[in-house]
């Protein structure tokens, strides 16, 4: 039993960890190089939609703040990277546009969105997360490099994902 409680607040805090972490090393790097090369807009705007679920479901169902705050840190993370991928693509303006609709967007779903659109999302979501991963797998495949793709960022996204499984299959 002393074991099996480590090993749950060990994944728990790593869980948490990579909540508030994994997107970061992919924003540094990103900034450090002045460049997006190999990153796929259209899977980091399904990785935004990803990580939007949760939060549009949190504000939807008046949960309190520090319930999901947590998750801000990688939604706002998300959406830099998105705006950071035009900008260096030439499209600061567009970049800017896309962050104002999408704060847009995310208060009114949060604010006014009806149970049905909320459940569409959240059912939703592991697929976008697939594709997302796909999508970059095959951009990564197509340039023949991984250009800015953070292994960090991948590492801690992993190990994240492994442990929600290990937590989940505790009984």
């Amino acid at each position: 039993p002393c074991l099996k409680f480590v090993l749950n607040r060990t994944v728990g805090f790593w869980i948490l960890l990579d909540t508030f972490l994994a997107q970061l090393p992919q924003l540094l790097k990103i900034l450090w190089r002045g460049s997006a090369a190999g990153l796929s807009l259209t899977s980091a705007l399904l990785q935004l939609y990803v990580f939007s679920c949760p939060v549009v479901y949190a504000m939807a169902s008046n949960f309190p703040l520090f319930a999901w705050g947590e998750r801000l840190f990688t939604l706002a993370q998300t959406a830099v990277i998105v705006f950071l991928i035009l900008h260096y693509r030439g499209d600061t303006f567009k970049g800017m546009l896309f962050l104002l609709a999408y704060s847009g967007v995310m208060f009114l779903l949060g604010s006014c969105a009806a149970a049905a659109v909320v459940s569409v999302m959240q059912a939703s979501s592991l697929a976008a997360l697939i594709a997302s991963k796909g999508l970059q797998a095959g951009t990564n495949y197509c340039n023949g490099h991984t250009g800015q793709l953070s292994t960090v960022s991948v590492l801690l996204s992993w190990a994240g994902s492994l442990g929600v499984i290990f937590v989940s299959l505790q009984v």
